[in-house]
């Protein structure tokens, strides 16, 4: 794990540190995905696959699906009869 510091300019814009950009391969035009995961503030590098960027972020929202559809599937059920 590699940690640095950076500091938040006043127009909110952050430098990503040259150790990290050169571990990363990120160069200038680069797109990064930004997301809050816990009071954290997370930089995902966006490469040609997109979709691989995203994979398992929010993975919270579906902890509990499977008790809300069988609560949809009850509640339908008990509005026929």
């Amino acid at each position: 794990m590699t940690t640095s510091s950076a500091k938040v300019s006043t127009r909110y814009r952050i430098s990503i540190p040259q150790k990290i950009r050169r571990q990363l391969k990120i160069k200038s035009g680069d797109h990064l995905l930004v997301d809050v995961q816990n009071g954290m503030m997370i930089l995902f590098p966006v490469g040609k696959k997109h979709t691989q960027s995203l994979a398992g972020l929010h993975h919270e929202i579906w902890e509990k699906s499977d008790e809300y559809m069988i609560g949809e599937r009850t509640a339908w059920v008990d509005f026929s009869k």
